[in-house]
């Protein structure tokens, strides 16, 4: 059995709301789904951030000044 929507208000830019009420139209989906949508997708890349930061936590601090002089060396400044 799915679980039930839970309600909340959210206060949004004018603008934002027409626009979201104009891609709803067009895309025939609720203001509701497409809100969702998007909070899921800011999520899940939070989600992987803090994944990738996990993953180089082992790895050495460089300084800034080290960081310059490496992309120097590089070639890509």
């Amino acid at each position: 059995m799915a679980t039930p929507a839970k309600r909340a208000t959210i206060y949004l830019n004018p603008v934002v709301h027409k626009a979201l009420k104009l891609k709803a139209l067009e895309t025939s989906r609720s203001v509701s789904d497409l809100v969702n949508a998007a909070v899921r997708e800011a999520l899940a890349e939070d989600a992987e951030d803090l994944a990738a930061f996990e993953e180089r936590a082992t790895e050495p601090l460089l300084t800034y000044d080290e960081m310059v002089k490496s992309l120097k060396k590089d070639g890509r400044i």
